[in-house]
């Protein structure tokens, strides 16, 4: 599967932005997916994860109040909406798809097989 990440940009700290991820494949609806984050000179880390059908979904705990992650299935498209965005949040945004038949959304970047190409947030304080 094919993933196609935009949505980023240069927002002020208090800010949002909405993430989009298209994938390429028709059975998009068999794939958990994710958003992952890497700060400059940071590890990747995950940002939140849902399920194929959207009925599980898990963020991380830098994140939970201010991030949603959602899909469309019938658009083979997850979203990241970021809100009251900080200077913290700076990185360089991946999507990732895992298959997957269970429930429980992974945090575990190598376990989801197909990534997008990134896209740039930068908060200004």
């Amino acid at each position: 599967v094919q993933l196609q990440a935009s949505g980023g940009g240069l927002v002020q700290a208090g800010g949002s932005l909405r993430l989009s991820c298209a994938a390429s494949e028709g059975t998009f609806a068999s794939y958990h997916m994710g958003w992952f984050r890497q700060a400059p000179g940071k590890e990747r880390a995950f940002v939140a994860g849902i399920s194929r059908r959207g009925g599980g979904t898990s963020s991380a705990d830098s994140v939970k109040g201010r991030f949603t992650i959602s899909r469309d299935n019938a658009k083979n498209t997850v979203y990241l909406q970021m809100n009251n965005l900080g200077p913290e949040d700076t990185a360089v945004y991946y999507c990732a798809a895992r298959y997957s038949t269970s429930t429980f959304v992974s945090r575990g970047g190598a376990e989801y097989a197909y990534w997008g190409q990134g896209t740039q947030v930068t908060v200004s304080s």
